[in-house]
């Protein structure tokens, strides 16, 4: 992946072209996980494309998509509950995160839409009612309620969002700091789960009561959650917090399109990266986050064990996957403190449209120039030498404008 010292990509990629605050800075390290992932993550879907041959061998060895985005997860996990608590104010949390994510987010999916009407793409889940599936997509929990995602990468934000809620919760509660002890308990119930032979359905409470009846309970329930967990009132804020964490926990466990062991791992994941981000910062005890990750660890490797192989699931790339993802973020960790190449720092700070983008130029490469079934390595550089830039111009014109917003917002009150 090195770049030359001088090339015009990584101009393009540099911090001092992309504005950055000193607080991110010092996070240097994240950012480049963040851009390792990314670039994982890109790898996996089009080498569907132009390294099929690569692809059919690694696969079995190691879930590359996995471990790119089990990545992204501890990362989330450290930065989320930091900037909830770097506020201290719920409502400027979900400001914040509305202007983060939602502008990029509808920019992808409008771009999807434009190459689909326009005959360069299929849509996903073009059999569900357009209606249903619009407002599952609204509240980002659309993997969680039986509406496939538009877009490919679409299903880990219902995750995201998952733990925003449940994140908030906590903070009404006051168990926020509890954080290893959580990342354990989603762990072991995981690793019951698997044990008890609980194997649910795909999307069970959608088959239940119906996916368009569960979409509007959802989101009014979001609505009444965020709206009362943004209070003044103490009482109020507690009720909206609570609602929203066990509306999330329910969606997770119970009508996720993975099995509910690898849902709760997931939770678990992320809130291992919480449990790291308070030993940082002295909230908490090294050991403590240890132990933690060598639970959540082990009933995470365990539960894909005893799961087994399946004709979407390989439990040894899984499970590798799963542990290099670890030992990426441990590596991370340790480098903390050193120089981050710039053109990896910028990398990082691309990696939402890098994330975003990439499905939608891949449907138009595969719409025109269709899939190889030889590696093609030239073209698969060729699309990275485009997807950059225009991921560069995305970032620029759509994300950071739209965080600047966000943070006016703040200031007005």
């Amino acid at each position: 992946m090195g770049l030359a010292s001088h090339s015009p990509q990584q101009e393009l990629l540099s911090p001092k072209r992309l504005p950055r605050s000193a607080g991110e800075s010092r996070l240097g390290w994240l950012d480049a996980l963040r851009g390792i992932a990314a670039l994982v993550v890109v790898f996996e879907h089009s080498s569907f494309s132009f390294m099929a041959e690569l692809r059919r061998d690694l696969v079995p060895e190691l879930t590359i998509g996995r471990y790119g985005v089990l990545v992204f997860f501890l990362v989330s996990g450290y930065v989320i509950p930091a900037s909830l608590e770097r506020r201290g104010c719920v409502r400027t949390f979900w400001i914040g995160r509305v202007f983060r994510v939602y502008p990029l987010f509808a920019v992808a999916v409008v771009a999807a839409l434009i190459a689909v009407v326009s005959g360069f793409a299929e849509i996903r889940g073009g059999e569900q009612n357009i209606a249903v599936t619009a407002v599952a997509h609204v509240t980002l929990l659309q993997e969680l309620l039986g509406t496939p995602s538009l877009l490919i990468v679409l299903w880990t934000l219902s995750y995201e969002m998952a733990f925003y809620l449940l994140v908030v919760g906590l903070f009404t509660v006051r168990l926020h700091r509890r954080s290893a002890a959580i990342a354990v308990v989603l762990a072991v119930v995981a690793a019951a789960s698997v044990l008890a032979g609980v194997a649910l359905p795909i999307s069970a409470l959608s088959g239940a009561v119906g996916t368009g009846t569960l979409v509007a309970l959802v989101l009014t329930a979001m609505v009444v959650a965020i709206r009362c967990a943004s209070a003044a009132s103490p009482a109020l804020r507690v009720f909206g917090g609570v609602l929203g964490a066990v509306l999330a926990l329910a969606l997770v466990a119970f009508n996720g399109t993975v099995p509910m062991w690898e849902g709760l791992v997931i939770l678990a994941v992320m809130f291992l990266g919480t449990a790291v981000y308070r030993a940082e910062n002295g909230q908490s005890t090294w050991r403590c986050a240890a132990c933690a990750a060598l639970v959540v660890a082990a009933c995470a490797v365990g539960s894909a064990y005893v799961h087994g192989d399946g004709s979407y699931f390989t439990r040894r790339g899984w499970i590798m996957a799963f542990l290099l993802a670890l030992l990426t973020f441990g590596i991370g960790l340790a480098a903390r403190r050193r120089r981050v190449p710039r053109w990896l720092i910028g990398l990082g700070t691309i990696s939402y449209s890098i994330y975003l983008m990439h499905p939608v130029l891949l449907a138009v490469s595969d719409g025109t120039i269709g899939r190889w079934p030889r590696n093609a390595p030239v073209l698969e550089a060729a699309f990275y030498a485009v997807l950059l830039p225009l991921c560069v111009l995305t970032y620029r014109y759509v994300e950071s404008p739209s965080r600047e917003w966000g943070r006016t917002l703040v200031r007005r009150g």
